[in-house]
């Protein structure tokens, strides 16, 4: 009990301090459990040959699961160069460029429209200044799917809570085009 809540604040200060330091940082240095992410690419239900982006996808682990476990074409946005060249060298790695692009950008900044999901572990209000860039651009039927950090303002089709290695983390899923998230305009 006191690792899980010494983890959990560790956790809070970690992503205070990047929050407050770095107003480009929309994102902790956190990663994902590889858990959670099977999780949220499996509540997403992606499909093969859909395309799934990673908003902030640091080491790739998500665009990687979903290339290989889900058959899916994966994008990666990653703003940090060196971790973006870290996870370039990955993909290069494990064969997967045919299905993986990793691109050097702002989450921001990128046109998404080409996505059916988009995953996020972004901070809340990071996850606000980006709802608009997603209700302009992704189509119906489209899936975001949010690991810890909800969007204000829209209801998710499906939460889910998942313990790993002691820590509870959330899923929030989110159907474009819906009553339950903003149509694209």
């Amino acid at each position: 009990m006191a690792v899980a809540a010494l983890t959990g604040t560790l956790f809070a200060v970690r992503v205070s301090a990047q929050r407050y330091t770095d107003p480009d940082t929309l994102a902790p240095a956190y990663p994902s459990p590889q858990a959670v992410v099977e999780r949220m690419l499996t509540l997403a239900d992606v499909k093969p040959g859909e395309t799934v982006y990673d908003l902030g996808c640091g080491d790739g682990r998500i665009v990687i699961t979903a290339a290989q476990k889900f058959a899916a074409h994966a994008v990666g946005v990653e703003i940090r160069r060196d971790i973006y060249e870290t996870t370039v060298a990955r993909v290069s790695s494990l064969g997967l460029n045919d299905k993986v692009q990793i691109v050097h950008g702002d989450a921001l900044k990128t046109n998404l429209a080409a996505a059916d999901v988009v995953t996020l572990y972004l901070l809340t209000s990071s996850n606000e200044r980006l709802r608009p860039v997603l209700e302009a651009q992704l189509r119906p039927g489209s899936r975001v799917v949010s690991h810890d950090f909800e969007i204000r303002g829209w209801k998710p089709s499906q939460t889910e809570k998942i313990l790993v290695a002691g820590r509870p983390h959330m899923i929030y899923v989110y159907l474009m085009g819906s009553n339950l998230a903003p149509k694209r305009k």
